[in-house]
């Protein structure tokens, strides 16, 4: 099997690596700095030098994939930005530094990789049910709540445009002990990469278009 990691470097992008090389999968992962290149390396993925804020570096990936045919594909580079708890005004770096991130940064990559799709590939992309208006409790981080909610609807998008080629899907990790989501969290990465995996090899293409929960059940939008 071949798999894309696109933000593998650390947290979930990584321990998804770890666990399809386990597995045996021929695994690519991107990360924008040497030293998470090297790191991959060292996993023994084959790395790609990708920065999903850099339009030059985003354009290059087609390219870099050139002749090579996916069987899944997880978008999971993200930013969480500035944790607030109101109506706390985002300074205009913050606000451009999550949404390229989150969801300008999907909008680069997904159009760079369909000729790369295998026919009925997987294609996940890292979302949040922080992003869900159907919910949403509270308003705490509402920069990066807003970023989530965004990046759905790129995702719906995409699986409109992929019908049949692709099944496309939003995924919520769950509440993960990474360096996002905290030691807090109720989660370990190890099992949330290993839902991740299951949900996303169980897919049909019934599932095209939908918001899951790691473990596959369907999360509002």
């Amino acid at each position: 099997m071949n798999v894309l990691i696109i933000g593998a470097s650390r947290g979930l992008g990584l321990e998804l690596t770890r666990q399809y090389l386990a597995d045996g999968a021929r695994v690519f992962a991107t990360a924008r700095s040497e030293d998470g290149l090297k790191l991959l390396r060292s996993e023994g993925a084959r790395v790609l030098k990708l920065d999903v804020t850099d339009a030059t570096s985003a354009s290059g990936l087609a390219w870099q994939i050139d002749g090579e045919i996916f069987d899944t594909v997880v978008v999971n580079a993200g930013v969480y930005g500035p944790r607030t708890n109101g109506l706390e005004t985002p300074t205009e770096a913050d606000f451009d530094q999550v949404m390229r991130t989150n969801v300008l940064g999907p909008m680069r990559v997904i159009p760079q990789l369909v000729d790369a799709l295998a026919d009925g590939a997987r294609l996940g992309v890292i979302s949040s049910r922080m992003g869900s208006m159907g919910l949403r409790a509270n308003g705490s981080g509402w920069l990066y709540r807003a970023s989530k909610a965004a990046v759905n609807s790129v995702l719906k998008d995409a699986s409109f445009a992929l019908a049949g080629k692709a099944i496309c899907v939003a995924l919520h990790p769950g509440w993960v002990r990474t360096d996002m989501g905290g030691s807090d969290a109720d989660l370990d990465v190890n099992d949330s990469a290993r839902d991740l995996r299951r949900t996303l090899a169980a897919l049909t293409p019934a599932d095209n278009g939908a918001f899951l929960n790691h473990d596959g059940q369907p999360l509002a939008w």
